[in-house]
C-alpha cells in the first residue's frame, strides 16, 4: 500500500542549530494537535468508513499527513544536530565529576 520516496517533498533547509526551536516543533510532530495525531485520526477514520470513495480519499490525506511528519522531523533534527553534540559531551564531563567524586574520600567523610 505504501511507498517511500527517497527525497522529501520539500527542500527542508535550517540556517543554524536551534534547539529552543527545536522543542516547540516537538509539539507540532507528536503533540495532540500535530502531524502523527492527524494521520492516525484519518487512518482511523478511514478504516471504520463503508463508501470507498471517502475511504480512499481518507487514506490519501492520512499519507499526506505522515509525509508532513517527515518533514517536521527533519526540520527537527537538523535543529538540534550542532547543540546535540556539545550536550553530550557536557554530560559526559558530568558523568566523569560524579564518578570521581563517588570514588574519592572527602575530607568531611570519616574512614573507619
Amino acid at each position: 500500500m505504501f511507498i517511500h520516496n527517497k527525497s522529501l517533498m520539500y527542500t527542508v533547509r535550517v540556517a543554524q542549530p536551534d534547539p529552543d526551536l527545536a522543542s516547540l516543533m516537538l509539539e507540532q510532530f507528536g503533540g495532540p494537535q500535530g502531524e502523527l495525531a492527524a494521520a492516525m485520526r484519518y487512518f482511523t477514520q478511514a478504516i471504520g468508513d463503508a463508501d470507498p470513495g471517502r475511504k480512499d480519499l481518507l487514506y490519501d490525506i492520512a499519507t499526506e499527513e505522515l509525509s508532513h511528519l517527515e518533514i517536521i522531523g527533519s526540520i527537527i533534527a537538523m535543529l538540534n544536530r550542532g547543540p546535540k553534540a556539545v550536550l553530550s559531551e557536557g554530560m559526559e564531563e558530568a558523568m566523569e565529576m560524579r564518578n570521581l567524586t563517588r570514588n574519592s574520600t572527602s575530607h568531611t567523610q570519616q574512614i573507619l
